[in-house]
């Protein structure tokens, strides 16, 4: 799946593979731009993206963050149709506990605000969530809610199901490949260098995670 040798040019070049970079390339290759190259300073994932807890929750304080987030639901639990590649998503649900009043306040609004965006949510009593949930201590519970299309999902291995779902509409992702400096001209990507050598291209995307700050200066 993985490519080797650093191609003398590209039309975009994405820095880093975990799961921002993997996502760019799936959508980018499924919106038609095939020529498309990830470059990894280490191996697929293998940076803070292989840390995470991988909770796919969907309630955002706006509504554009919240439809974005629903999306990122349908699309973990029909990764593996697409390319073969288990996505690691479980569709276990999430409830949300309440032990003050003034945090179940809170949470009534936000079932009114998730209503209103379009998420499947239900207030349940401490008991249900003690159901839902046995090892949880409900007797200083006030309230909960339920939002049953909430999940987990295996970062490095969801990282992995797009990079397949790249890899097969003609995406390159190299590995062991640390990119040095971007080359520009009339404020313009030119070129990247790397540790093995440049190659020619004319959109750079940034998606090195916390060594992001590093490549952008």
């Amino acid at each position: 799946m993985f490519h080797s040798d650093l191609p003398e040019s590209a039309q975009i070049v994405i820095i880093g593979a975990g799961i921002v970079g993997a996502s760019v390339a799936y959508h980018l290759t499924k919106l038609g731009c095939t020529d498309v190259v990830v470059l990894e300073k280490g191996t697929l994932a293998s940076g803070t993206t292989g840390h995470g807890a991988g909770l796919v929750t969907q309630l955002r304080h706006t509504r554009a963050l919240t439809d974005i987030s629903r999306y990122a639901v349908d699309l973990y639990g029909k990764l593996e149709e697409e390319t073969g590649q288990a996505s690691g998503f479980r569709q276990t649900g999430s409830i949300t506990v309440a032990r003050k009043p003034e945090r179940w306040d809170e949470l009534k609004r936000a079932i009114s605000m998730a209503k209103g965006f379009g998420v499947q949510i239900e207030s349940i009593t401490p008991q249900e969530a003690g159901q839902m949930w046995p090892l949880m201590r409900v007797d200083d519970i006030v309230g909960a809610i339920y939002i049953p299309k909430d999940g987990q999902t295996v970062p490095d291995t969801t990282t992995m199901a797009m990079a397949v779902g790249a890899t097969n509409r003609g995406a390159a992702i190299i590995e062991n490949v640390r990119v040095t400096a971007i080359s520009q001209k009339r404020g313009a990507v030119t070129s990247i260098s790397t540790n093995r050598g440049s190659l020619s291209c004319e959109i750079v995307i940034n998606c090195a995670g916390m060594w992001a700050r590093e490549i952008g200066l």
